[in-house]
Formats: structure tokens, C-alpha cells, sequence
């Protein structure tokens, strides 16, 4: 087996997301820590025409590990939903590249969640990202309308 395709140790390959984070992965995470790490094989298909990660590609990835670990670090998990997202790119990841998203959760409250990620490709920081994310309160059921 080719080091590109190795998945390092602890990590598994994740169990949520539906057909959005299927199609962007294959995606893995490794648990234990404060939050979830998440974790990435950079493929051909996440390659822009320069023949690099695509920031677009790297943003969702950003984007959904956020999400997931201020979902799960309540018990039960609790829904989240992007409100605002700000990012930076510091440098570029390759074909072959195994990227680590890591969530730091500053600020859970009752309606509006606070945190960071930062994207890594071994020790070299490629992109933070701060999101604020809105708490999805439990759906109501529908009133019905006689006019």
C-alpha cells in the first residue's frame, strides 16, 4: 500500500454526513481528545486547475468539522447550523496530502456557538477558519392552515 493511500493510526472512517460528505471524502475521524479530529486523503478530484487543494473543497472541510464537533460535544448531539464563516488560507495542500481539521470550541450558548479550525498538513497550518454556528432547536410539529 502506497503511503497516499495510508490512513494514520486512530482514525476511522466516519459514519455521518449523508451523500454531501460522502461525495467530498472519503472522511475520517479520530476521537479521545477535546473534540473530534477530522481527517482527509487529498485526491485528484479535490484538485483545482493549478493542480492543488481546492479552497473551495478545503472550506467545506473546514465548514464540516466545525459543525460536527460543536454537534457532538453536547450529549445528546445537539443540530448546528452555519451562520457565519471566515477564513484564511496560509498555504497549500497536494495530491496525496493527509489534511487534519482541528476544533476549537470557544463559546457554546444557548442560541449561537463559537469556534475555530484550523486546517494542517503535518506541522504546517494551511487554513483557520472561525465560525459562529446557530443551535437547532427541536422541530416543532406543523400547524395545520384552514383559510
Amino acid at each position: 500500500m502506497s503511503e497516499a493511500n495510508v490512513v494514520p493510526e486512530g482514525f476511522r472512517p466516519i459514519q455521518r454526513g449523508g451523500p454531501f460528505l460522502s461525495a467530498l471524502g472519503p472522511l475520517y475521524v479520530k476521537t479521545g481528545g477535546a473534540t473530534p479530529v477530522i481527517g482527509l486523503r487529498v485526491e485528484e478530484k479535490h484538485l483545482n486547475t493549478r493542480g492543488i487543494a481546492h479552497g473551495g473543497m478545503l472550506v467545506t472541510l473546514a465548514d464540516s468539522a466545525l459543525g460536527i464537533a460543536l454537534a457532538t460535544s453536547r450529549a445528546p448531539p445537539q443540530p448546528m447550523v452555519t451562520v457565519n464563516l471566515s477564513t484564511d488560507f496560509a498555504d497549500a495542500a497536494h495530491a496525496g496530502d493527509w489534511i487534519e481539521a482541528h476544533v476549537d470550541i470557544q463559546k457554546i450558548g444557548a442560541r449561537l456557538a463559537f469556534a475555530n479550525c484550523y486546517l494542517v498538513v503535518g506541522k504546517k497550518r494551511i487554513l483557520r477558519a472561525s465560525g459562529v454556528f446557530a443551535v437547532v432547536s427541536p422541530a416543532k410539529p406543523k400547524e395545520s392552515f384552514e383559510g
